[in-house]
């Protein structure tokens, strides 16, 4: 018994040491046992000793190679079997698509097995895996169910962009609810349908009826999409609903050797112009796998606009399409016509490259063409873009990008532009492209070429302007003209495009040589820099300096938001003489004084242009030929709003002038202005404290409004007649005395510029004759003669005229004169009257005394029948 017991003793102990070492070593003993079954080059890996844990088996992480390629990786898998069923839960299932390419080619090693023997060897389980992955479509993750027996096979798949329900029953497959979300799609795509499994899983089904609504931005209503098919023929049709027209409709066919779409139709007619055309597609030797699938295909797109109809083709093929390396060649011809330009194509390229991860590569002659009108009043004659070698794929364009453009505008004039430059791997912030342009023009309405260079690169967040000169040779405008200006860099325009760190700056420098007015005056060389710094173009700030020799500096700061662009400007005290060369021939020259001034402003599309500043004049002097003006001070503050300006902001503008010398002085001239410009009825501009002494007396208005509502009254204080002959200086005649006057205006009248005005002596008034000019008028008239003989010395008493002048310069005027005369040593009393008509803008042209005089005493003069002794008085 003692014997037996030990046998039986270490028997058990033997099996439990084996049991205990087949355990610890499971890492190693199992994959290869697994190999057994796997295909040839494939293999398991066990990263964790299996445990027992909650009545399962855990695996911590289970790796499934092709070669040395993880293909699937499970993660924490447990393995239980409760009431008849085996129950799998995995934290995660992890394919990569990539290792595809090392599985060994397929052998035929036995009869196909059909999907009732498949649905037979199927256990009764519950697979449940909280994440399944696959490379690179990772977005498309989510938690799969699999309930699996023989009679019923159930998914469930979960995730943010897919999810499917669905259900096999023998052959049919019963697709409950497939939704996915696209990008660009407003709503998640739903399909549902039933489809007929073929007996043997190696040819499409056999029939089916798949049916789904999609909803998208850039369509008015939803559309239905519907595919059916019986045996081996059907149709695939996208239909808007209210509309018996389908958007794209593809009969197809499919043997085992070939899946053809011939006559397949396709249209949209929701964009600026309504397209259409036809579909071909062949792929040969399907069934052999996609590397052995021949492609041959055919799409085209009708367009009719400018020009007519046009037509482009695209050509696919021979070729094929392979997870390693793919050989597609295509062709895009014709051109395509649409409401204002026209294109022509000649692309001939291949798709080359792993099925993941394509590339297109453009061969010679590649060559795209437009011409039309861009814009409303831009001609393009020709646009070309040479892409012959350039490459696109996921990581970007390479090769040498070129651009040219040649354009004109009927009133503008012609410009020709050229880019060139190369590109590696670049998407925008991603990868190098390097550029240099060029080009030159005309304008016509400024009688102006104009030329421009530069270079640049874009390198992943960083553009750089390294280099850019731009200008005209000259500028002729009206009465300006403008001697090459020029724009060019002084610093490299670089914009770093980092979110985190945005940050843009450069230096400009506008440059112009002497600029011609037609008065004969000029601006010297003048230059503007500014320095700009700040976010992005659309967020930066400015500052700089405008000068032009000893004109200036003028310094100019701001921001633009992208909005609106705000700025000030500073212009330091400096003399007046600076301004000397803008005042050309007007034989002008300024002898002292001071400018500064200082404005701010802003401008934008919707509120347009919007400014403020002062203008302070001081103590300034100009000598001309004839005159001198001294003392001038000029205060200018302003606003401009909506294209009106509003002079006087915080108190009117002012113009104090100290002295005129001139054929006659003028001293202490005062004037004020506030209000708008362009005025309006709520909106008046007004002249005030208008005065000037002058000629011993004074001139003076202390209101002018526009628009006028009343005359502005024009007063003549003391005027001193003798300061007035001095001034004019005649030789004939000699008057001593003052007169006052009001003069009421009108500016805007439709017939008067002065209406009912009077002039009136102050005290009395002397008036003498030249001897030899009053003899010499008595000798050619005896009526003059008479008359004369009593005006050679006359005292007036009492005088009154009134005027009117009319806005084409007719003067009325009516006078009455009483006085005494004096001759042969006797004082008769004279009276006169007369009235006046003459124009007296010509008048002022030609002051013609004499003559004027003789026809005024012939006409108006009333003398007494009888002379009185000198001693008599009236």
């Amino acid at each position: 018994m003692s014997r037996g017991w030990k046998i039986f003793t270490t028997a058990v102990l033997t099996l439990i040491l084996l049991l205990a070492g087949l355990m610890l070593t499971v890492t190693r003993w199992l994959p290869h046992l697994a190999g057994i079954w796997l295909p040839a080059g494939t293999s398991v890996a066990l990263d964790g000793r299996p445990q027992w844990r909650n009545g399962g088996l855990f695996v911590p992480d289970v790796r499934y190679l092709a070669g040395d390629c993880p293909m699937a990786v499970v993660k924490d898998a447990t393995l239980q079997h409760t009431s008849g069923r085996w129950r799998l839960h995995a934290a995660g299932l992890d394919i990569d698509s990539d290792c595809f390419n090392q599985l060994p080619a397929g052998e035929n090693r036995a009869a196909p097995r059909s999907i009732a023997d498949w649905q037979a060897m199927l256990p009764a389980a519950d697979i449940n895996i909280d994440k399944v992955k696959v490379t690179p479509w990772q977005t498309w993750a989510g938690a799969l169910t699999l309930n699996l027996d023989g009679s019923a096979q159930r998914i469930r798949y979960s995730g943010e962009a897919l999810s499917l329900i669905a259900e096999l029953r023998g052959q049919q497959l019963d697709i409950q609810s497939l939704t996915l979300s696209a990008p660009g799609v407003e709503k998640p795509v739903s399909l549902a349908g039933t489809v007929t499994l073929p007996a043997f899983p190696d040819g499409l089904p056999e029939s089916g009826r798949l049916h789904s609504t999609l909803t998208l931005s850039a369509l008015p209503t939803p559309v239905a999409i519907n595919l059916a098919w019986q045996r081996r023929q059907g149709q695939l049709s996208v239909t808007q609903q209210n509309d018996d027209t389908p958007l794209l409709a593809l009969p197809w066919q499919a043997t085992a050797e070939e899946i053809r779409i011939n006559q397949g139709q396709w249209r949209w007619p929701y964009g600026p112009q309504p397209v259409s055309g036809g579909i071909s597609l062949s792929l040969r030797n399907w069934q052999q796998g996609l590397p052995a699938t021949e492609i041959v295909g055919r799409l085209n797109v009708l367009t009719q606009g400018r020009g007519g109809k046009g037509n482009v083709v695209l050509s696919l093929g021979p070729g094929h399409l392979d997870f390693v390396n793919s050989a597609l060649p295509f062709r895009i011809t014709g051109e395509s016509k649409l409401a204002q330009l026209q294109f022509y194509a000649g692309l001939p390229g291949d798709v080359q490259g792993a099925l993941s991860d394509p590339h297109i590569l453009l061969k010679p002659g590649a060559l795209l063409r437009m011409k039309g009108r861009l814009l409303s009043t831009l001609e393009v004659d020709e646009a070309r873009w040479p892409l012959a070698g350039v490459t696109l794929s996921s990581a970007g364009l390479s090769g040498r990008l070129q651009a040219i453009l040649t354009a004109h505008d009927p009133r503008r004039g012609r410009f020709r532009l050229h880019l060139d430059g190369g590109a590696r791997d670049f998407w925008p912030d991603k990868g190098l492209w390097r550029w240099r342009y060029w080009g030159d023009g005309a304008i016509a309405p400024l009688a102006a070429t104009w030329d421009i260079s530069g270079r640049g690169r874009w390198e992943d967040t960083v553009i750089e302007l390294t280099s850019l000169s731009t200008g005209f040779d000259r500028i002729a405008y009206g009465s300006v003209n403008v001697n090459s200006p020029r724009l060019t860099l002084t610093a490299p325009l670089r914009w770093q495009r980092d979110q985190k760190n945005p940050l843009m700056t450069g230096q400009f420098r506008l440059a112009a040589q002497r600029t011609d007015f037609s008065g004969g005056g000029y601006l010297p060389p003048a230059a503007l820099t500014l320095a700009v710094r700040g976010r992005d173009p659309a967020a930066f700030l400015y500052s700089g300096s405008l000068q032009a020799q000893a004109i200036g500096p003028v310094r100019v700061q701001g921001r633009w938001n992208g909005e609106r662009l705000r700025g000030q400007a500073w212009w330091p005290s400096q003399p007046l003489s600076v301004f000397q060369p803008l005042l050309g021939d007007l034989k002008m020259k300024i002898q002292s004084g001071t400018l500064r001034a200082q404005a701010a402003f802003s401008a934008s599309d919707e509120q347009g242009l919007s400014a403020g500043g002062h203008w302070v004049v001081t103590n300034g002097s100009v000598r001309m030929p004839d005159n001198q003006i001294n003392g001038v001070d000029f205060s200018l503050p302003f606003r401009l709003k909506a294209h009106q300006w509003y002079f006087g902001a915080k108190g009117p503008v002012s113009l104090r002038i100290k002295e005129i010398k001139n054929q006659f002085a003028l001293h202490n001239i005062t004037a004020d202005l506030q209000g708008w410009y362009p005025w309006r009825a709520r909106q008046p501009l007004r002249l005030s404290n208008v005065a000037v002494d002058v000629l011993g007396g004074k001139i003076s208005m202390e209101s002018l409004q526009m628009p006028q509502t009343e005359a502005a009254m024009l007063r003549l204080s003391n005027i001193d007649l003798s300061e007035v002959v001095a001034a004019v200086k005649p030789k004939q005649i000699a008057m001593s005395g003052k007169i006052n006057g009001a003069l009421p205006l009108w500016l805007n009248h439709s017939q008067w510029l002065v209406k009912e005005g009077w002039l009136a002596n102050s005290g009395p008034l002397t008036i003498r004759l030249d001897k030899d000019f009053a003899d010499a008028l008595s000798q050619n008239s005896i009526a003059a003669g008479a008359a004369l003989d009593w005006l050679r010395y006359m005292e007036i008493s009492r005088s009154w005229a009134t005027l009117d002048l009319d806005n084409l310069g007719g003067l009325t005027m009516k006078a009455q004169v009483e006085g005494t005369s004096r001759f042969s040593d006797k004082n008769q009393r004279v009276s006169l009257n007369y009235t006046q008509q003459e124009n007296l803008f010509q008048l002022w042209r030609s002051l013609r005394f004499g003559d004027n005089l003789q026809s005024w005493v012939e006409d108006n003069a009333n003398l007494p029948q009888q002379k009185e002794k000198k001693d008599e008085t009236h």
